[in-house]
């Protein structure tokens, strides 16, 4: 038995279609909420069998009850919105939660495998290493409270490995990029570019993209590591195959790419011309800005990692013809 929290969501429902695919008896742990508020986020799963559903609350009760059946967990749920304000909600969710999972596996022998964040690296000025040392760690300032959650609980992980305390007997912190792909429509103003501009187009709108307001990037130049959700999958069943693997990894690419390039895949996919807006990046966000993101994967790969990069215009591709183009059952 698999536990994914977090299994009703965009990286969640990709990671449970993948392995109920494979056969595992999969525990979904989220919330649902009401079909007009988030809409049907259930859907996200239609496709999938699964063990049983769960509300978070009924989470450590569920696994006391289970502990014998549970091999591992895939601990992706938090609040992911960057622009999310209450500060309590935040900690309570993304940092409490891990903290007291960690603890659980730890005590019960079942590994554990958990969602970070690229946010984690703050304005990117001290680089997209992966390395996991404590003294490495406290190097990175992340701009918002959503990144400062997970960075918290990134030190107190390694601080524990440090410290030689005890572990779950598989541990990995996943620090995810700018991942894209189907089930992300119940994000809202969260969702990836690709589907923001894939939405825009079929309203018969052209796109839009932040102008820039660094001098060294071009309107549209700002650039990210963009990621196939894919591809961030195929690194959880790696670690799920090899419980030697132990650590803090980078999720991306490996290659940063431009919105403008984002853009003109979209396009591409549709078969049109590139029809472009330049809007200025809001007030609110701009001093806080990232203008360039890659993940390095050095460190995953030397851990035996293999798995190809897809491409920014293969996997925008896949995600709109295959996905967004079918207006009734974009899911995976």
């Amino acid at each position: 038995m698999i536990v994914v929290t977090g299994g009703a969501g965009f990286i969640g429902s990709n990671l449970v279609a993948a392995l109920a695919e494979r056969g595992h008896d999969v525990v979904v742990v989220d919330r649902f909420g009401h079909v007009t508020e988030t809409e049907a986020k259930w859907r996200n799963l239609a496709k999938h069998e699964i063990a049983t559903a769960l509300d978070p609350d009924g989470l450590f009760p569920f696994l006391e009850a289970n502990t014998s059946e549970v091999e591992a967990i895939f601990h992706m749920g938090a609040i992911s919105a960057t622009t999310e304000t209450d500060v309590d909600l935040i900690v309570e969710t993304n940092l409490r939660l891990s903290q007291m999972l960690w603890d659980w596996c730890t005590a019960r022998g079942v590994r554990f495998v958990y969602a970070s964040s690229a946010a984690t690296y703050g304005d990117g000025s001290r680089g997209f290493d992966d390395d996991g040392s404590c003294e490495a760690l406290a190097k990175l300032r992340p701009l918002n409270a959503y990144g400062w959650s997970k960075h918290a609980f990134d030190r107190r992980a390694a601080r524990l490995v440090a410290r030689g305390s005890a572990t779950p007997p598989q541990w990995a912190g996943l620090k995810f990029f700018n991942v894209y792909g189907p089930n992300e429509g119940h994000k809202g103003s969260m969702m990836s570019v690709v589907a923001k501009t894939h939405a825009r187009l079929a309203r018969g709108e052209r796109a839009v993209l932040f102008r820039s307001h660094h001098p060294e990037y071009t309107d549209g130049g700002q650039s990210r590591d963009f990621v196939w959700v894919g591809d961030c999958v195929a690194m959880m069943l790696w670690l799920l195959d090899a419980p030697e693997v132990n650590g803090l990894f980078n999720c991306g690419s490996g290659r940063a790419r431009s919105f403008l390039d984002l853009a003109n895949a979209v396009f591409a996919a549709l078969g049109r011309e590139p029809e472009i807006d330049f809007v200025d990046t809001p007030v609110e966000i701009r001093d806080k800005y990232q203008y360039f993101t890659e993940a390095t994967m050095e460190r995953a790969k030397a851990a035996g990692f293999e798995h190809p990069a897809t491409s920014l215009e293969d996997g925008v591709r896949e995600y709109v013809q295959r996905y967004l183009e079918d207006r009734e059952d974009p899911y995976r």
